[in-house]
């Protein structure tokens, strides 16, 4: 039996924040949404607190590899990519149907929560490049229709910069539908590690994906 859209949630040791993130859509589920999870190898128990979930597969590590096995076995017509720190608006899954009745893809606007209030500026900045490119982030929550999602073959087999590819492979079907609605996602990783320095490497990946640099080169950067 098929649905009107399929959350893919990719999670790795998340046993302090998979109940929560399971608990915000739990109104989209009583729609016609489905809700799968997908585990790289967890060690610390997120397997078993994801129970609630529609679906709970495990795969190879590393987020292209996890939504694609989501993807695969995903009963909608729309697949929609969350991570398990960001909270969907309260509205999502009805923009996100509504979207694409008209667009093939798209994405949300971002809110970081998080420590420093320039959080706020980052968030802006991320919005309106996004907007100007065409490109969107995983941090956005994309979507796509299926059908779309496998033509282009799906998420490259990469460990950095996957949502970045596949944006630029979507683009060329569809520039992207960009909601003003916003995705709230969290900032631990800035708060960890100094929001400036955060963005100074951010920009140093891109730059080096777009000379040539190999995803795994730059994975180990970003680890």
């Amino acid at each position: 039996m098929t649905v009107a859209l399929s959350i893919i949630v990719p999670v790795f040791n998340e046993a302090a924040h998979i109940a929560d993130a399971l608990g915000a859509l739990r109104p989209a589920r009583a729609s016609d949404v489905e809700v799968i999870v997908v585990d790289g190898g967890s060690a610390d128990g997120t397997v078993e607190l994801a129970a609630s979930a529609d679906r709970v597969l495990r795969s190879a590590k590393g987020r292209a590899a996890q939504m694609n096995a989501g993807a695969a076995v995903a009963r909608g017509g729309t697949l929609l990519f969350l991570h398990v720190d960001s909270r969907l608006p309260s509205n999502g899954v009805a923009l996100v149907v509504e979207a694409t009745r008209q667009h093939v893809w798209g994405r949300f606007d971002v809110t970081i929560d998080g420590r420093s209030p320039l959080l706020r500026i980052v968030a802006a900045a991320m919005n309106a490049r996004s907007r100007w490119s065409g490109i969107a982030t995983g941090d956005q929550a994309m979507f796509v229709r299926r059908r779309v999602f496998e033509e282009v073959g799906g998420f490259p087999s990469q460990p950095l910069m996957e949502d970045i590819e596949l944006s630029a492979r979507l683009r060329r079907v569809e520039r992207p539908r960009c909601l003003r609605d916003r995705v709230v996602t969290s900032g631990r990783r800035w708060d960890r590690d100094g929001v400036l320095r955060t963005i100074a490497l951010m920009w140093t990946l891109r730059l080096r994906y777009r000379l040539g640099a190999s995803p795994d080169d730059l994975a180990r950067v970003y680890r």
